[in-house]
């Protein structure tokens, strides 16, 4: 696959949708917090579970996806951490969460469904399940460290998650073989809700990227620019292959998700939780450098990995 053909087969048609909303976020005023609501506890379950539930993943390929999400986030949350204590980088904490987290949600899954179709999808959404319980216990504990201000209330959010349990509800049906039928009214009502989880993820994008603050300077955001464009996905090659995915498929896209640029919800726990007041201006600004870099990155990230990377198990 040719990088022109990456870029406008998967790509572009991402960027059309938040364009879209960041053009409508410029000119009119959007609640997107509203949407927000909506999409993480109607959309966003209804899509976890119509996709678990239907998916023709292997057992074996959705502990591999598990296990890879939380050694990545884990490696790389090590990375950051010894490269801001070596270079004294700004901002410690908003860098190491920034270049810890990616964007799996609202850009991953639109662009993993786009490049590698229902498998892409499938893992995407299992992808931003263990990313997120990952992200209200180590992504909470990263933004209040060194305050201690209410990190373990915070962490106990993860069990208010609807996604967790649409994941734990999607495998009990599985297990115990009640998955309605695909083609019944009540597959197809809860798969037609979690389709519009995806434009409206985009659009939320878009939206929020209208509304990021670019009060930094972009050359103080280098260091979780680099990190996260250029390191995770080389951590990410290296979590894959040794945990030797079945299904190339999944090994792809896996890489691709954690390739995505910084994701936005670290921005919310740098608000709520850092005593740096300087630190939700970089974050913000570290979102909107990573997701417009991303393009030419994952275009080319996109075209290796559909072109067959010559990697085992990927």
């Amino acid at each position: 696959m040719s990088f022109v053909s990456a870029l406008t087969d998967a790509i572009l048609p991402v960027l059309a949708v938040a364009l879209a909303g960041f053009l409508l976020g410029r000119f009119r005023e959007v609640e997107v917090d509203a949407l927000g609501t909506v999409t993480l506890y109607v959309l966003t379950p209804a899509l976890v579970f119509s996709t678990l539930a239907t998916t023709t993943l292997s057992g074996s390929a959705v502990v591999n996806i598990a296990v890879g999400v939380t050694a990545f986030t884990v490696v790389m949350a090590v990375v950051a951490y010894a490269v801001v204590t070596l270079t004294d980088a700004p901002h410690p904490n908003g860098t190491m969460l920034a270049s810890t987290f990616s964007n799996a949600g609202n850009y991953g899954i639109p662009l993993s469904a786009f490049a590698f179709g229902a498998t892409g999808r499938s893992t995407a959404v299992l992808f931003i399940a263990a990313q997120s319980v990952l992200m209200y216990s180590l992504g909470v504990f990263i933004a209040a460290r060194g305050t201690g201000a209410g990190v373990r209330d915070s962490v106990g959010r993860i069990f208010e998650l609807p996604l967790l349990y649409a994941v734990l509800a999607a495998a009990l049906s599985r297990f115990l073989d009640v998955v309605p039928p695909e083609t019944g009214p009540a597959m197809e009502t809860i798969a037609m809700v979690g389709n519009a989880a995806i434009p409206v993820m985009l659009l939320m994008l878009g939206i929020q990227l209208g509304n990021t603050g670019r009060g930094v300077a972009l050359s103080k955001v280098a260091t979780p620019t680099v990190l996260k464009l250029a390191v995770a996905p080389v951590v990410a090659l290296l979590v894959a292959v040794p945990l030797g995915f079945s299904d190339p498929v999944v090994a792809r896209t896996f890489v691709l998700e954690c390739a995505m640029p910084a994701a936005v919800t670290p921005l919310v726990f740098t608000v709520e939780f850092s005593d740096d007041p300087a630190a939700p201006a970089y974050v913000s600004t570290a979102i909107l450098v990573t997701t417009l870099l991303s393009i030419p990155v994952l275009a080319v990230l996109l075209t290796v990995l559909r072109g067959g990377l010559p990697l085992p198990g990927v």
